[in-house]
């Protein structure tokens, strides 16, 4: 390699890095999955893989870590060899919940991260420049947070969250009983970064047995873009 390649190398690693903070990454999989009867949706299989291991191959390139937001038994888990941890609220409260114990996870377990990127833990197809861009946006527009979209649709369960903001989510959360997501960002300058939904949705999630079905098609689809 010419010293110009490797100096253009270099270059290209600082920016990304001086761009690009590093981001812990919470996968969220403690909802009840009612509509599938119950169970853990991103166990699910589509295309020979399930939906959680699918997810996990899209954010691990684009964070410094990543940990899976769950309840109950942890050891169901275990083959994916991620840390698993519980909601610190009782009650099922919501992906709130999940959001603040993952900045309390960060925060005792990776000072030196001051972002988290909450991912819904059924959604197969995220996009491989998910936390570059948001991260853009959030820089760009000063904002506090950021969360993603597609089309006319805000996915606010996939975003950015400042580690430092998690005492005021927990607040919110125990003494003021807010479930909603952007009932909480409203208090906030928020990014929202729009993706395309032509050829295919990234933000897509499997709700009930009738889109394993669509997730199939869209497996297959993804993996000729």
């Amino acid at each position: 390699m010419s010293r110009k390649s490797r100096l253009s190398t270099s270059a290209r690693v600082k920016l990304v890095t001086t761009e690009i903070p590093l981001t812990q990454g919470v996968l969220l999989a403690g909802g009840l999955a009612r509509r599938m009867g119950g169970g853990d949706k991103p166990m699910r299989t589509i295309g020979g893989r399930t939906i959680l291991e699918r997810v996990i191959a899209r954010l691990t390139p684009q964070c410094g870590g990543l940990i899976l937001n769950a309840n109950g038994d942890p050891a169901r888990f275990a083959a994916f060899g991620l840390q698993v941890i519980a909601d610190d609220v009782p009650g099922f409260p919501g992906p709130l919940a999940g959001i603040l114990a993952a900045l309390d996870w960060t925060a005792a377990n990776r000072p030196e991260i001051e972002w988290v990127l909450s991912a819904a833990g059924d959604c197969p197809f995220l996009p491989r420049d998910l936390v570059a861009r948001l991260h853009e946006s959030r820089a760009k527009e000063s904002a506090q947070l950021a969360v993603a979209a597609s089309g006319d649709q805000s996915h606010p369960v996939i975003g950015l969250w400042r580690v430092s903001l998690r005492e005021e989510l927990r607040h919110a959360l125990v003494v003021e009983d807010i479930r909603r997501i952007d009932r909480w960002t409203a208090r906030y300058s928020l990014a929202t970064v729009t993706w395309p939904t032509e050829p295919l949705d990234r933000f897509f999630n499997a709700n009930t047995v009738e889109d394993i079905a669509e997730a199939e098609r869209l497996a297959a689809l993804d993996a000729a873009i």
